[in-house]
């Protein structure tokens, strides 16, 4: 039985949806290159051990596997960052640098709403780069590249994970119930997370402040509250971190488009402070997320320190479409129909026109006939003959 169906997660794309996506690029591709960003592009396939034996290693359920003519496993590249990470540990002299990269990674997740195991990703990564400076670049450069995309309605929410970190010292959690209480403290179940802390017998105090995390969403004012909360010196210093972003990011113009949100907290192993999000309206769904990552490519063998984003092409179309502002169609100047023994005649005008970045199609039906049923797909109808060139 001949199977016509897809996976689970992948698609096919459509010329329209195609064409959207082509735009998308090409204009992140400007505003990447116009601030001073270099391309970079990684592997598609590597070696499974390059994933499974680092201190930051992913899910292997998560990874797509397949078997090399050698026997050795490899998987589909299943995370942009990382795969950057070894590039700059293993291939760039410099210890700094600025790229950007557009690229796909597969991610063998359950697959459902927004969930997808084919993700289209544009990203950049600023390597050796360190301070608060930095990383306000990085969140006013990703307001950019969002505006850039022809999003309007959108806010980015910044979060720090010495915060989680610093809150957690007093609750003496195993690693594994630390990270049992990231996962439940994300998924704003309060419930669950306050189970894991009584089991280990975190003091009242401790565990009054990790369970007020998901409260601790909105303007600046929370940076004041969440120092009151607790008297943790890694706390503390985070936050301070987070007003120096806060008065740099105001300074620059971008107070309003940022939030924060201290109950968001990515995976403690692979991020090492400040961490963001985009949101945009009428999507239940990130359309990009970032921060910084001092300690990644010491999985590789070299301290580079490094902070980025990475934004979900699909994603940022689905909210384009939603809000109606879906890059618009090239409109189709002209077709060429053409009458027996005028085929070159009619391919050297197609030639013409294209040169002059005109958008033109040479049909491959004869007479005129086939000219006038032309009318209405493009602004003009050209029917060459042996004797030269009308408009019909």
């Amino acid at each position: 039985m001949t199977i016509r169906k897809l996976p689970a997660g992948v698609q096919d794309m459509l010329p329209e949806e195609s064409r959207c996506l082509t735009v998308l690029r090409e204009r992140l591709g400007r505003v990447f290159a116009l601030n001073g960003y270099d391309t970079v592009a990684s592997a598609s396939l590597e070696y499974y051990d390059t994933y499974s034996d680092i201190r930051n290693a992913l899910p292997q359920e998560r990874m797509f596997k397949l078997t090399d003519t050698d026997g050795k496993l490899l998987v589909l590249r299943p995370d942009a960052t990382l795969a950057i990470s070894r590039i700059a540990a293993t291939k760039l002299a410099c210890g700094k640098a600025r790229l950007c990269y557009f690229t796909t990674k597969w991610d063998l997740q359950e697959a459902g709403g927004l969930s997808s195991r084919e993700i289209e990703q544009a990203g950049v990564e600023r390597l050796g780069e360190e301070g608060a400076f930095s990383d306000a670049q990085t969140i006013a450069f990703s307001i950019e590249c969002l505006k850039g995309t022809g999003l309007r309605d959108f806010i980015i929410d910044i979060g720090h994970v010495g915060y989680f970190k610093g809150v957690l010292e007093a609750c003496g959690l195993s690693e594994a119930d630390e990270e049992r209480v990231r996962a439940y403290i994300n998924r704003k179940d309060g419930l669950n997370a306050e189970r894991v802390l009584k089991r280990a017998g975190a003091a009242t105090d401790a565990l009054n402040t990790v369970l007020a995390l998901p409260a601790l969403y909105g303007g600046a004012e929370i940076l004041d509250r969440a120092e009151r909360l607790t008297d943790s010196a890694v706390a503390r210093e985070a936050v301070a971190r987070l007003k120096e972003i806060y008065a740099l990011l105001c300074d620059m113009g971008y107070e309003k488009y940022v939030c924060f949100d201290l109950g968001t907290v990515r995976r403690l192993s692979y991020y090492s402070g400040m961490v963001f999000e985009g949101l945009a309206k009428g999507l239940g769904a990130s359309v990009l997320s970032g921060g910084r990552y001092d300690n990644l490519a010491d999985d590789f063998g070299k301290h580079v320190p490094a902070v980025g984003f990475a934004l979900g092409l699909k994603r940022i179309l689905i909210a384009l479409e939603r809000q109606g502002n879906l890059p618009p169609a090239e409109p189709l100047e002209a077709v060429i129909v053409c009458e027996r023994g005028a085929e070159s005649a009619a391919y050297r005008e197609l030639l013409r026109l294209a040169a002059d970045g005109k958008r033109v199609r040479l049909s491959a039906e004869y007479g005129r006939a086939a000219a006038r049923a032309a009318k209405g797909e493009a602004e003009r109808v050209l029917f060459v003959t042996e004797k030269g060139i009308e408009e019909i």
